[in-house]
C-alpha cells in the first residue's frame, strides 16, 4: 500500500520560502498522479497544485508564480516548492497520490477526493 511521508514544514515568517517533499519508501510515485492539498483553519481541504503522470502540472491561481510542484523519479519524491508565503498559506500540508493519467479536477478546481492515498500532513504556520 502507498504510504506517503511528508517533511520539510515550520514555522515561517512572511516572504519566506520552504519546500515540502513527499516521499514513498516501496512505491513509485511516477506511477500516479501526486496533489499537494492544503487546509486552512476554518476551512476545507483544498488542492494547491498537482502533477501527472503524463506531466503536465497546474497549481491553483492564490498561489501562482508563488508555488511550484515537481517530482524527482530517481528519489521517488514530490516537492512543493513555497516562495513569498503569505499568513493566508498557513495551514497544513498533505500530499496525496492517485492511480489516474491525469489530475483529477471539479470544475477548474483540483479535486481532492478523487486520490486515494494521503500522507499525514505537515504543518506550514505562518507567524505574525
Amino acid at each position: 500500500q502507498v504510504q506517503l511521508v511528508e517533511s520539510g514544514g515550520g514555522l515561517v515568517q512572511r516572504g519566506d520560502s520552504l519546500r515540502l517533499s513527499c516521499a514513498d519508501s516501496q512505491f513509485t510515485l511516477g506511477n500516479y498522479s501526486m496533489a499537494w492539498v492544503r487546509q486552512s483553519p476554518g476551512k476545507e481541504r483544498e488542492g494547491i497544485s498537482c502533477t501527472s503522470v503524463e506531466g503536465p502540472t497546474d497549481v491553483v491561481d492564490s498561489v501562482k508564480e508563488r508555488f511550484t510542484i515537481s517530482r524527482d523519479n530517481a528519489k521517488n519524491t514530490v516537492y512543493l516548492q513555497m516562495s513569498s508565503l503569505k499568513p493566508e498559506d498557513t495551514g497544513i500540508y498533505y500530499c496525496a497520490a492517485g492511480p489516474f493519467r491525469q489530475c483529477p479536477y471539479a470544475g477548474s478546481d483540483i479535486f481532492p477526493p478523487a486520490f486515494d492515498y494521503w500522507g499525514q500532513g505537515t504543518q506550514v504556520p505562518l507567524s505574525s
